[in-house]
């Protein structure tokens, strides 16, 4: 299969990591929850993970790689007062003041 299309997603955040398996048809991400979370692939998708940080969704349909993509960061999307979470690599997050204390 040639890849045409490809998303690249970065996880931010301690302990926060992902991998694949089964020749990028499973895809297991630990986002800080009790349990990992675990995504099947599409047919016409593939997923690599060149760091445990890092994630490469590709295929040779754009709407479904960028689809997965999509659920992907849905996850955990990025929050704006930390910046932690799954962001698309080009994505900036602009990030919120806290409280302020007297």
């Amino acid at each position: 299969m040639e890849a045409k299309f490809f998303r690249f997603l970065k996880i931010v955040g301690v302990g926060f990591k992902a991998r694949a398996e089964s020749e990028g048809r499973l895809l297991y991400l630990k986002l800080g929850y009790s349990h990992e979370v675990e995504l099947s692939v599409p047919p016409a998708v593939r997923v690599f993970c060149f760091k445990p940080n890092v994630i490469c969704c590709t295929g040779i349909d754009k709407y479904r790689v960028h689809q997965f993509a999509a659920s992907v960061r849905s996850c955990k999307p990025p929050e704006v007062y930390k910046g932690k979470g799954i962001m698309y690599i080009d994505e900036v997050i602009k990030k919120k003041q806290g409280k302020k204390s007297k």
